[in-house]
């Protein structure tokens, strides 16, 4: 049954790589990315990628928006290419070169996306007129 109440919604279907595609976004440029969900709202609804701003107001109800960051525990920091080139150069046994930074940035950077998939909770709060509103979340892939 479709309804304009969000709190009808009892189950947030989302993919694990749109949470961490998201969260990566807002990590290393501040784009504004949300999860967001789509009205009319039912028991068990999809939430998809979406960067906040990009549209031109909503009728009513809008859609919901859930920064990311509300989907794990918490968000490691995110590794700086400056950070990995004072590793590689830290290390005595590594010689520097672009090519070694560029590795070792992508497994650092990896290493980051594990983490937080490895953080998401099995359930979100999402803000509604009423108030707070927990839902539980069904990863997708």
């Amino acid at each position: 049954m479709e309804s304009d109440d969000p709190t009808v919604l009892r189950v947030l279907a989302v993919t694990t790589d749109d949470i961490v595609t998201a969260i990566e976004a807002n990590e290393r440029r501040d784009v504004g990315a949300v999860l967001r969900v789509t009205p009319p709202f039912s028991g068990r609804m999809r939430a998809r990628l979406h960067r906040e701003g990009t549209e031109h107001g909503y009728d009513d109800p809008s859609p919901i928006h859930v920064p990311p960051a509300r989907f794990v525990d918490s968000v490691p920091p995110f590794p700086s290419p400056d950070d990995t080139e004072d590793e590689i150069r830290a290390d005595p046994e590594t010689a520097y070169s672009r090519e070694s930074h560029r590795r070792r940035h992508e497994t650092a950077v990896e290493a980051w996306r594990t983490r937080v998939r490895e953080s998401i909770r099995e359930s979100v709060s999402i803000r509604t007129s009423e108030g707070p509103h927990e839902v539980r979340l069904a990863l997708l892939g």
